[in-house]
């Protein structure tokens, strides 16, 4: 006969800490499930090489040329100062709500909340252009498997392509509702296939050049890397202002601290890991591309080509891998697939924690009792996309472009305040030693500051209908190839009305829940202040232990209906 195992008592209610000062407190989510390699992985799917080359690398080649490595330095070093800010503010508050908290906490409940709101439609522009390339490629896919390119085509009817989208972005929504663990075995597989396509096409395209049969073989010249040769200072922030679409995503590691083994730690090192890898390989794509096709603007496999921009590898990948480059459209759609679910991540959890204090409405604050995830919040993210996506494919055939620009504008807005929100946050303790006057003070500082100031020039520049797909409201006329003369950017007039749309909902949500706005949920505070954050991992080591228990009950049980 079994032996029946004794169960330990349950913690007392109310056992649970939560944050008496701040208002800072957990929300219920899955707890020690994410390491740092596994989080680093979460991270690169979520930014999701393939797809952000395929989409981004062109655009930004149109705005630089040769200089895109130079521009991508440029692009990675503000984010990388944002990322110690990132890292010392998630030492100290480890809060799923990450931008949104922190900058509430820093500068009270009316910029934190237009922090989270920049955090929220960024990640909403991105799902949409994800699911879109997503069903790009898979017609492509298709067109390879049977070779009939006419199958590649039907991604332009519509009627195939929205409803196929929106499938796209339910499964992702279905996967990231399961949790965390589903989430991790499918990331690891798909970014692992990335992976072994990327490392396919550099090492093609280097042998193409040197053994002469490249389409235009093109030195690496240093000058490549130099910066200033880029001439026009609005070109310099246009291109970096799409780079930056190139490296955002990593921050969707932060927002997971709180289901990680160490709240405190481990989310920083996976975000820096992440950085680092990313830029080694868009550095190493980036001028196998440009060595091996060149930028002639009318070659017809020239990287320069307008009309091979708005997917590059979709027309280079055939050249310079051959007979596998069907890998390369496997890796894209398993990229975008991959990128889709994980990118989940961050709009769920910053809904999480808004309706969680009170600055949304409060279903949005509910977990999931069975798997911890946030169901609503993450329902409310698709549903977001969906929409979104609708909207916009059918008001403009160059969303996909525009929409990667206007994401740029919204990364510089919430990036930016983060970073001042650090600086500002640890004013009162960042002197105390070399290394907090570095990683709380000075990096932050020029990363935020950098960031908001490529806010601000972008969104001047944005106004133009140069700027972006060339599409633009109110315009009157257009030059030979459609591309508008006057009249306000489309760019422009996707930032800015993202932002006027979330203070119209921040001041509704204000009026009909004023408590968040008030104060009364998350108090604004510094780091000198003392016991005001408990920190997490005492909860985790509760919650561990909760969950040990609650094992040793269901052994129990079942010892006894056995018996």
């Amino acid at each position: 006969m079994p032996e029946v195992i004794p169960v330990p008592p349950s913690p007392p209610t109310g056992a649970i800490p939560t944050v008496n000062a701040s208002g800072l407190s957990n929300k219920g989510l899955s707890i020690g499930k994410v390491g740092a390699i596994a989080g680093a992985v979460i991270g690169i799917s979520c930014i999701a090489p393939a797809y952000t080359l395929t989409s981004g690398l062109g655009p930004t080649i149109s705005e630089v040329g040769y200089q895109v490595p130079a521009i991508l330095l440029l692009g990675f070093f503000p984010m990388l100062l944002v990322v110690f800010g990132y890292r010392e503010l998630n030492n100290a508050m480890p809060d799923s709500g990450t931008s949104f908290a922190w900058a509430t906490r820093a500068f009270g409940p009316w910029v934190g909340w237009m922090t989270g709101w920049g955090l929220i439609t960024a990640t909403i522009l991105v799902l949409s252009n994800l699911a879109a390339v997503a069903v790009d490629f898979l017609f492509i896919l298709l067109a390879q498997i049977f070779h009939n390119p006419e199958l590649g085509d039907l991604t332009r009817n519509l009627w195939i392509n929205i409803p196929i989208t929106a499938l796209f972005l339910a499964v992702a929504a279905w996967i990231s509702y399961r949790g965390v663990e589903e989430t991790k075995i499918f990331q690891y597989i798909l970014v692992g296939f990335q992976a072994i396509a990327l490392t396919w096409y550099i090492v093609a395209a280097f042998v193409g050049v040197s053994n002469g049969t490249a389409f235009d073989p093109t030195p690496v010249s240093p000058e490549w890397f130099n910066p200033l040769a880029v001439g026009d200072l609005s070109v310099v922030i246009a291109g970096v202002s799409l780079s930056i679409f190139l490296f955002w995503g990593w921050d969707a590691v932060i927002t997971m601290n709180e289901e990680a083994k160490d709240p405190e730690k481990t989310p920083g090192r996976a975000a820096l890991l992440t950085i680092l890898s990313i830029m080694a390989v868009y550095l190493l794509v980036t001028v196998a591309t440009l060595s091996y096709a060149g930028i002639s603007p009318d070659g017809e496999f020239s990287a320069g080509n307008p009309e091979n921009q708005e997917s590059i590898f979709a027309v280079l990948s055939g050249p310079i891998m051959g007979p596998f480059a069907i890998l390369m459209s496997i890796a894209i759609l398993s990229s975008s697939a991959a990128s889709l679910q994980s990118t989940m991540i961050s709009p769920s959890r910053t809904i999480l924690a808004m309706g969680h204090y009170g600055a949304l409405p409060k279903p949005f604050g509910r977990v999931h009792p069975v798997r911890k995830t946030p169901a609503v919040a993450t329902l409310a993210s698709a549903l977001a996309a969906i929409g979104f996506y609708v909207v916009t494919r059918l008001l403009s055939e160059n969303a996909l472009w525009d929409t990667i620009t206007a994401l740029g504008l919204m990364v510089c807005f919430y990036y930016g305040l983060t970073g001042l929100a650090c600086v500002w946050y640890f004013r009162k303790t960042a002197f105390k030693s070399t290394r907090t006057i570095f990683f709380q003070f000075i990096f932050p500082l020029m990363g935020g500051l950098g960031l908001v100031a490529m806010f601000g020039k972008t969104l001047i520049d944005s106004m133009s209908p140069s700027y972006g797909s060339g599409s633009a409201l109110f315009a009157t006329s257009y030059d030979a190839n459609g591309v508008a003369q006057d009249g306000i950017g489309l760019v422009f007039i996707l930032g800015m009305g993202v932002l006027l749309l979330g203070v119209v909902l921040m001041l509704i949500t204000a009026w009909r829940n004023p408590s968040f706005f008030r104060g009364e949920k998350i108090s604004m505070g510094t780091s000198a202040d003392t016991g005001q954050i408990e920190v997490l991992s005492e909860f985790a080591l509760l919650m561990e232990e909760e969950e040990r228990q609650q094992k040793l009950r269901e052994e129990a049980a079942a010892a006894e209906d056995t018996k």
